[in-house]
């Protein structure tokens, strides 16, 4: 199951991104608006030195991107010591899996729908979780649809357009939850072959503690599970989160890890 999961997560990246191997390393290139970050080979079992590290370094700054890192903590364990040898921030994140047995769909106070490429649709979604991780954590908070409202015309063209072409090609699939103050709640999963991730699942902060995330969780899976994929998996931000999407079914099966 882990090899699973580790292999899509090293394929995801190529929707929007050029591959280039770097030691022990492939360097995903962005060719759009968010840069991407270094993994591991899935399978290579090589261990990790600080110096590994350097070169990702040097061609990072020969390339003008940003230096990180993701893996998964249980197919390259050395990885998160000799990134943080070399000076880097390292974290880990509960990593789940759900499969199509172990779902147990959940809903809120809200309607849940796919949402279109339409450029308004695009801009809330996206302004919804830029408000929601601006206030990280489970706690309800102040930003609410008045803040949505003021700050959806402020994202660069250049970022809609972007996940606007994403959308239309099918490799991001995103869910709206909707009241009657609009869309309160998002999320986004990128389906590959048979198994797709879901991200970004974000509440505004006002309306937090509805059972909102584990709904937009719920309605991203059936999707996911109507259109042929058979596992699903994601990173929590925390405990607490995972716990969100324990409720739908997902179970632990290791951590993801990042460096920056």
């Amino acid at each position: 199951m882990i090899t699973t999961v580790d292999e899509y997560l090293h394929s995801v990246p190529l929707s929007n991104a050029v591959a280039e191997q770097v030691g022990p390393f492939t360097l995903f290139r962005s060719t759009t608006v968010w840069p991407y970050y270094a993994r591991p080979v899935p399978g290579a079992g090589v261990t990790i030195k600080p110096s590994d590290i350097e070169l990702v370094r040097k061609r990072c700054a020969e390339l003008d991107i940003p230096l990180s890192f993701e893996w998964v903590v249980e197919t390259c364990p050395s990885l998160g010591p000799a990134a943080a040898a070399a000076g880097l921030e390292v974290v880990q994140h509960p990593l789940l899996v759900l499969q199509r047995d172990d779902f147990r769909p959940a809903t809120a106070d809200a309607r849940c729908e796919v949402l279109s490429a339409d450029e308004d649709m695009v801009r809330q979604s996206r302004t919804v979780a830029n408000l929601a991780f601006g206030e990280s954590g489970t706690a309800v908070g102040q930003a609410g649809p008045a803040e949505r409202d003021a700050k959806a015309g402020e994202l660069s063209d250049k970022m809609v357009a972007g996940l606007q072409d994403r959308a239309r090609r099918g490799v991001s699939v995103a869910v709206g939850a909707f009241t009657d103050d609009g869309m309160v709640a998002t999320g986004t999963h990128q389906p590959v072959n048979t198994a797709t991730e879901i991200v970004g699942v974000a509440t505004l902060p006002s309306v937090r503690r509805r059972g909102l995330g584990a709904a937009v969780t719920s309605a991203l899976v059936e999707h996911a599970f109507a259109n042929g994929v058979e596992l699903v998996l994601l990173s929590a931000e925390s405990d607490a989160v995972a716990a969100v999407y324990e409720r739908v079914g997902f179970r632990r099966i290791g951590h993801a890890g990042a460096a920056e």
